[in-house]
């Protein structure tokens, strides 16, 4: 059960040592040998630079950079510059979305959703990215209905995508469902399942309550009896994503994308366990 593609998704550090950690983390997950590392971006563009220097590092060690760029709040000029930046260190992978606006500012810029966006890419640089774009297996939860965010994707993918991540998920049946939806109306590209490792089910709680994702509640039950027991929870958590993701894998997934907020131990122990380490049987 060999995945076609294993891709790696971090942040961009706020401080040296964040940068350092970061480093250190990246040389133990390159053993993957990944598609790609991606590197987010923040609302508005907030972590721009701090992104981009993050990318150039990826480059320079060997390995495949995959940026995210958003769009709200961002200037056509603005976006035509980070492009023509990351043209220039020959990265040609990037993660195309819509993005949040940050609190406070009111203007939601000139590009307003992500299918304008990749046209924009398009547009600009033609066929030198590979284009990722987001899906969402539960739905966004700023989506009128799912029929809604079906047909948004879709635009995202017609306006010239190669690809698709994954909003991560407990249920895989979700996912399953949202691919053949996608396919009934026209969308063939692969779609990458996102996988997140569970470092903290207090933190999990949390991020997911504002993107929307459902933690079953047989999940959540499960957890919480645990109470603080930090071992138990890992060992569960571990077992849930390594069930997660073999289940996707063998419902013909083409990979997995790993959402490993800057850690690489729960992400190598979970290739560890489909048998998917380079040198494994």
């Amino acid at each position: 059960m060999i995945p076609t593609e294993i891709s790696v998704e971090f942040f961009p550090p706020q401080s040296p040592a964040g940068f350092e950690k970061l480093r250190a983390e990246r040389a133990k997950l390159a053993v993957l040998k990944p598609a790609f590392f991606s590197v987010t971006y923040g609302a508005g563009g907030s972590t721009r630079e701090r992104t981009f220097d993050v990318i150039q590092e990826i480059a320079a060690e060997g390995h495949n950079a995959a940026p995210h760029l958003s769009c709200v709040g961002s200037s056509r000029a603005d976006i035509r510059d980070i492009l023509q930046r990351y043209q220039d260190k020959g990265i040609k992978r990037i993660v195309a979305l819509r993005g949040d606006l940050p609190s406070g500012m009111a203007e939601a810029g000139e590009l307003r959703h992500a299918n304008e966006l990749v046209e924009f890419i398009r547009h600009e640089t033609g066929d030198w990215f590979r284009i990722e774009v987001a899906a969402y297996p539960e739905w966004h939860p700023q989506a009128k209905s799912p029929k809604d965010d079906l047909e948004a994707f879709a635009r995202k993918v017609r306006a010239g995508a190669d690809s698709a991540i994954t909003q991560y998920f407990y249920n895989p049946d979700a996912y399953f469902h949202f691919v053949d939806h996608a396919r009934a109306l026209g969308v063939d590209v692969p779609i990458f399942p996102g996988i997140m490792p569970i470092i903290s089910f207090a933190k999990l709680a949390r991020f997911s309550e504002v993107s929307g994702t459902e933690i079953p509640r047989w999940m959540r039950r499960k957890f919480e009896s645990f109470y603080d027991d930090t071992d138990s929870i890992r060992a569960f958590g571990l077992e849930v994503v390594t069930e997660l993701c073999e289940r996707l894998l063998g419902g013909g997934a083409p990979g997995l994308h790993f959402y490993s907020m800057n850690q690489s131990a729960l992400t190598l122990e979970i290739c560890r366990r489909l048998g998917v380490l380079p040198g494994q049987a």
